[in-house]
């Protein structure tokens, strides 16, 4: 099971759970998708890898989180429409700021939650 701790892997998980995410915020129904889908969906990803990983899971929930910005940031570099209104640096820079603190929040959950129900074994 050590294998499937491994820093490759949790960075591969990161990735990937992080594409699917920014995939949905950008792409689903025209990338009009309710922002509490991208809060819950980072919540649930986030607590889920907290439990799993625990502290060794850092490095996974911030790639997760940082797909989220930087999907925005290259579409605003390129010139590309976006459906973040305003589109600006500053919204841009907001939206960074809440998702992380989603994403820390449900990786704290996580870890927490992980305690608890070893403490209780």
């Amino acid at each position: 099971m050590k294998s499937l701790s491994s820093l490759p892997i949790r960075i591969f998980v990161g990735l990937l759970v992080g594409a699917i995410i920014a995939y949905v915020d950008n792409f689903s129904f025209q990338g009009e998708v309710s922002p509490i889908v991208i809060v819950i969906s980072l919540l649930i990803a986030s607590i889920s890898i907290g439990i799993i990983w625990k502290w060794r899971a850092l490095i996974t929930i911030a790639l997760i989180w940082l797909w989220l910005p930087m999907a925005h940031v290259v579409k605003k570099v390129l010139g590309l429409p976006d459906t973040l209104h305003p589109n600006t640096y500053t919204s841009i820079l907001l939206l960074s700021v809440f998702t992380l603190v989603v994403s820390a929040i449900g990786f704290l959950i996580g870890v927490s939650a992980s305690k608890i129900v070893k403490g209780t074994r």
